[in-house]
């Protein structure tokens, strides 16, 4: 979809005009008055609980200390297929089996 208006270049008087009728237009999503701005205070501080819950949650996994890292490998098809027909965590026990026949 291309955009109609473009924040690169300024607004006509006229799509200026178009934009404040859309705006007004929508009973469910009035525009703020400037009182109403200057009332607005950040969502940490209105709700520091939820948003430091929310941080952690982005965070994602605690770091390994020691990651597993991606490669590119090639095995035989049968290989693979055998591992895989073991059912999920097939990845993992080839690993372990990898580890056995290093000595680790």
């Amino acid at each position: 979809m291309a955009l109609k208006y473009s924040s690169k270049r300024p607004l006509s008087d006229a799509a200026e005009a178009e934009i404040q009728r859309m705006i007004a237009s929508d009973p469910d999503n009035p525009e703020l008055t400037d009182e109403q701005l200057a009332e607005m205070r950040p969502f940490r501080e209105v709700f520091p609980e939820l948003a430091e819950a929310i941080e952690k949650k982005l965070a994602g996994r605690p770091k390994l200390e020691n990651p597993k890292q991606a490669i590119s490998i090639r095995l035989d098809a049968e290989v693979i297929e055998r591992f895989k027909a073991s059912g999920d965590g097939w990845q993992s026990r080839m690993n372990e089996a990898l580890r056995k026949a290093v000595g680790l």
